[in-house]
């Protein structure tokens, strides 16, 4: 299932769920905005990656989708048929995306800056939501001609969330570090998935991948 459970700071005192909390807060943007009503994060595996370096720059989250261009199980590479490893959650439901958060290093952004993450990878999942991602025309098909673009449209739908006041206790840990957070709560957990391998049709196990 290419999953575990993870600590990624510990202390003596109650534990934060990281993942989960990741979680709630996709799930409430998805309540509140129509352009990610096509998402359903009962098929998006959410995981936690450690920065191996204590830097603030680098990745902050990243989304891996499990299928190919148009939602394809299986294309062609070097003449051989190939898809990707099945990833399936705790319940052996399959999963069609990881979406991964690096810390310390995305929850050590400021306030907005982690909102804006979370939408900016959320944004990637294809409208037709079948595992691949969403492509624009042209060069640059994941984030248009433009990142910074990309990112301000991003920000704009951080406002549209807010201004339909969701809860605070929704968001109220991305208010806090790295550092502070683990001080508050002592312990913070979360769900690891191993990134997928590409493997042949033939190989043993490719082809429960290849549904």
């Amino acid at each position: 299932m290419n999953m575990e459970r993870s600590i990624v700071a510990q202390a003596m005192s109650t534990r934060f769920d990281f993942t989960l909390h990741i979680r709630r807060l996709c799930d409430d943007m998805i309540a509140r905005l129509p352009e990610l009503a096509h998402v359903d994060m009962t098929r998006v595996a959410v995981s936690f990656c450690q920065a191996r370096k204590a830097v603030p720059h680098g990745i902050f989250a990243s989304l891996t989708p499990l299928r190919f261009a148009g939602g394809n199980p299986i294309t062609t590479r070097r003449g051989r048929e190939v898809c990707v490893e099945r990833v399936s959650d705790g319940s052996g439901r399959e999963m069609l995306y990881i979406l991964s958060f690096y810390l310390p290093r995305f929850q050590n952004l400021d306030f907005r800056e982690k909102l804006i993450t979370v939408l900016h990878e959320m944004w990637h999942i294809s409208p037709n939501f079948d595992g691949d991602i969403r492509r624009h025309a042209g060069r640059y098909h994941a984030h248009t001609h433009s990142q910074a673009e990309y990112d301000e449209e991003m920000g704009r739908m951080v406002d549209r969330w807010m201004l339909k006041e969701p809860p605070e206790s929704v968001y109220s840990f991305l208010r806090h570090d790295f550092r502070e957070l683990a001080a508050r709560h002592g312990a913070i957990v979360g769900v690891k998935y191993r990134r997928p391998r590409i493997v042949p049709v033939a190989a043993p196990g490719a082809a429960a991948g290849a549904r």
